[in-house]
């Protein structure tokens, strides 16, 4: 059970806690809706221009999205697990939160790389887009594509950095010892949206990198 402090407005633990689940749950629905219209725009363009969108697939580096599919299904599993070890007062929550950090931060450092490569190759949507003398010839719609992949993992990174923040602030309540199995809400509830931001990119890697 959980039984934080409970606040005025509630009547039992019990209560508070499913208002909290029930609020996430509604607000992971907006993010749905969010996320759901840039698919919907990715989806009616890419059906527009099949041609343009596997070349712009074609220049991004299948090896590293692999590497951070893997690193953030690893930081859920170790999302997973802080939440069990919340909810069992196991000691080592702090570690398999500052862990599940840890792999944020290298997937948003992957990320990074790949951002660096595609302004070294011109392959920002704009006026010197395709502009890299090593490039073949670009279609004028794989612009639209890069759009797209900007847009779409940008937003995604954004909310992996807002997750980061949520993670610091709960290891320092985990620190200071004030989740145990009789009040965990908050590292659940961070759970929750951390495993949402984790699903969002597992559609996001085979959208863009695996195009043809």
């Amino acid at each position: 059970m959980n039984t934080g402090v409970v606040a005025h407005h509630f009547d039992t633990p019990r209560q508070q806690f499913e208002a909290a689940k029930l609020g996430m749950w509604l607000f992971l629905a907006t993010e749905v809706l969010f996320f759901g219209g840039m698919f919907a725009g990715y989806t009616v363009y890419r059906t527009l221009y099949p041609d343009a969108f596997a070349q712009g697939s074609g220049h991004l580096d299948v090896v590293l999205g692999t590497i951070n599919t893997a690193v953030l299904l690893l930081s859920s599993l170790s999302m997973a697990l802080a939440v069990h070890a919340a909810q069992t007062s196991s000691k080592h929550l702090v570690r398999f939160i500052l862990g599940t950090a840890i792999l944020g931060i290298a997937f948003l450092g992957v990320k990074f790389v790949e951002y660096q490569h595609k302004f070294h190759d011109g392959l920002v949507p704009g006026k010197h887009f395709g502009s890299a003398d090593h490039l073949e010839p670009m279609m004028s719609s794989t612009e639209l594509f890069f759009s797209f992949y900007f847009a779409m993992t940008g937003m995604h990174a954004l909310h992996m950095v807002i997750g980061l923040g949520l993670l610091m602030w709960i290891a320092v309540g985990a620190a200071r010892r004030r989740f145990s199995s009789s009040y965990y809400t908050p590292v659940e509830m961070v759970g929750l949206y951390w495993h949402f931001v984790d699903i969002i990119w597992v559609f996001l890697f085979p959208l863009l990198y695996l195009i043809g």
